[in-house]
């Protein structure tokens, strides 16, 4: 079916069964936690600032090509942008339906739309600049496919089109946005330039501004938009491997679950890893899947 909004959702925990079954797996998760910084910092030997960056440079080519084919029905390279690698090398195909962009019918947020895709677009001309010859060119995209198979994990049906209508695109922004801020704070710990380190905090605070504003969208939406959210949390969180670093949009008690933090109010972070299994649809590093088939460009794929 088209629109995701028509289909049977199976049954998700509430925000409520949500926090107590978080609670419950407090001790483990910090056992886990543990375990994950371990490996983040494994993780890191080798791995230089340039590498980094081109693992940062991969997943904004993503979210700029998503919205700006959902503004205006076009690929970032046809909006003037290079998608060579610093060195010449050629960029990769996008997989996406035939005439992507979104019908808006609300005025205000086509605005936003054509905002963050401005916002997402100079990321990529920032990291490129950044890298120089250094910089990889962007890696076969699948925004067709890549939905489906989410939305199937997700126990939301066989298919979902994120350029079907308004509500459908905040989902798909929804996937992208929180993934990029759980990103960048996994990866900052990561950065020795100081300069560098600088303006990768400066990007994620943009993502979060980003997350925040669709995710209070998809509040604003209503209960079926926040059970998707929430389905898609629970499926990222499965991706990666802890099962509760991730919450979907609904109300916890008396209060909203518009922000994505942890009992400390602070931001998740995930390692490359974690981000690689999400991105790939738990497919196998290095080989890839779901939104880069292919997998990424650069040394962290």
């Amino acid at each position: 079916m088209e629109n995701i909004l028509e289909n049977n959702l199976r049954d998700q925990p509430s925000p409520e069964a949500r926090s107590r079954r978080s609670a419950l797996m407090l001790g483990g998760a910090a056992l886990a936690g543990m375990a994950l910084g371990s490996k983040a910092f494994a993780q890191s030997s080798g791995v230089t600032d340039n590498d980094i960056l081109n693992f940062a440079l991969n997943l904004e080519f993503l979210e700029a090509q998503f919205y700006t084919l959902a503004v205006t029905g076009t690929t970032i390279d046809q909006a003037g942008l290079s998608i060579k690698g610093g060195g010449g090398a050629a960029g990769g195909t996008v997989t996406v339906k035939a005439n992507p962009k979104v019908a808006f019918t609300t005025t205000l947020l086509q605005q936003f739309a054509a905002e963050v895709a401005s916002d997402e677009q100079n990321h990529v001309k920032f990291l490129q600049s950044a890298l120089g010859s250094n910089a990889v060119a962007m890696p076969n995209i699948d925004l067709m496919n890549s939905f489906n198979a989410l939305a199937s994990a997700a126990g939301l049906g066989s298919t979902f089109d994120p350029f079907a209508n308004e509500t459908n695109f905040l989902i798909g922004a929804f996937i992208f946005e929180d993934v990029g801020v759980t990103a960048y704070q996994g990866a900052a710990g990561l950065i020795t330039n100081k300069t560098y380190l600088d303006k990768a905090v400066g990007i994620h605070n943009v993502e979060a501004y980003h997350a925040a504003s669709i995710r209070t969208r998809i509040f604003q939406a209503g209960s079926t938009a926040q059970t998707i959210s929430q389905a898609i949390a629970a499926t990222r969180a499965k991706l990666d491997g802890t099962n509760n670093d991730d919450i979907g949009v609904g109300v916890n008690g008396s209060a909203s679950t518009i922000v994505d933090c942890d009992s400390n109010g602070m931001t998740y972070a995930r390692t490359t890893t974690q981000v690689l299994n999400i991105v790939y649809g738990g497919g196998a590093a290095g080989k890839g899947g779901a939104f880069f088939p292919a997998a990424m460009n650069g040394t962290v794929k």
